[in-house]
């Protein structure tokens, strides 16, 4: 079995610190927009980036037919409904245990995968998926609550049904990266995310201005979050099996909280240190290891046997 090559776990590891820093420039955004202006504003920007590459969008594009019933499933589940459940439950629960809802992932891709695509998961990548959730409920459980949490049941049941999302986006874009480039299908969703939340966004409060310190973060959440991060995800996800891929994202919160001491300010103890650490060892054990190369069986003729 050919594994694959080490720029493909460096792509998701950078997509997961990019993923990561988008805590802190949602952070931003939203103390000036509505959740749900933010994310429309989000796609609209990206849209944009991705029509000034549409020359490399669209290169090499052929349609399968009746791929039109996954690719529309495929933006339904990420960005539509994954945005619609996460802008909900921080609502009702706070960052810290969204966070700890969304170390689900990696298991429930890896359970899904293994039952629809026959993928094998080996014992030691379970351990590792099971380390990181380990690390990210540590991390999340070793600091102060800093956010108010009126309705933490709901906010968390919210949070999964997005993790739900998050599964179905993950194993669709898996069968869809062997049909279309990585790039197509990033502006494929940008598309489909204007559509569905320009009504939302016309019933939601505006601000009379916007100012640079809401559309710097804006830009960054439209180019680099959206066309990078997904990007260099979806580009991943063509070479690597889908729980290999999914176990990477328990970096997202650990690079979150990273990004959110350096940029922010924010503090964190030693035990949420020891927890980032987990996670990454959880990580590391959860990638696919490169087997030996077999013996080369020797040229010389086989010897004859007596008789």
């Amino acid at each position: 079995m050919n594994h694959p090559p080490l720029r493909f776990h460096i792509t998701l590891f950078i997509a997961m610190a990019i993923w990561g820093s988008s805590f802190v420039a949602m952070k931003m955004v939203v103390s000036d927009l509505s959740p749900l202006v933010a994310v429309f504003l989000r796609m609209s920007i990206s849209l944009v980036a991705f029509a000034v590459l549409i020359r490399w969008v669209i290169r090499d594009f052929r349609y399968h037919p009746g791929d039109w019933k996954l690719l529309l499933a495929t933006a339904a589940m990420e960005p539509c409904l994954y945005f619609i459940f996460e802008s909900l439950a921080l609502q009702y629960t706070s960052a810290s245990q969204a966070g700890m809802v969304s170390a689900l992932l990696p298991l429930m891709v890896a359970v899904s995968a293994w039952w629809l695509f026959d993928e094998n998961v080996v014992p030691r990548q379970w351990g590792g998926f099971a380390l990181a959730l380990a690390g990210v409920l540590w991390m999340t459980l070793g600091g102060s609550q800093s956010e108010q949490a009126p309705n933490p049941l709901l906010g968390n049941f919210l949070e999964l049904l997005a993790m739900v999302a998050a599964t179905g986006y993950t194993l669709l874009i898996k069968h869809l990266t062997q049909r279309y480039s990585a790039l197509f299908l990033t502006a494929l969703q940008s598309v489909i995310g204007c559509l569905f939340f320009l009504p939302l966004a016309l019933l939601s409060p505006w601000p009379d201005s916007i100012g640079w310190s809401t559309w710097a973060p804006l830009i960054y959440l439209g180019v680099v979050v959206t066309l990078g991060g997904y990007g260099l995800y979806n580009y991943s996800l063509g070479h690597v099996k889908a729980t290999v891929a999914a176990g990477y994202v328990n970096l997202i919160p650990a690079f979150g909280v990273v990004f959110s001491v350096w940029l922010l300010g924010d503090q964190l103890t030693l035990g949420q240190w020891a927890g980032i650490g987990l996670i990454f060892a959880g990580v590391y054990l959860s990638r696919e290891q490169r087997r030996r190369p077999e013996p080369i069986a020797s040229m010389d003729p086989p010897p004859v046997s007596p008789g």
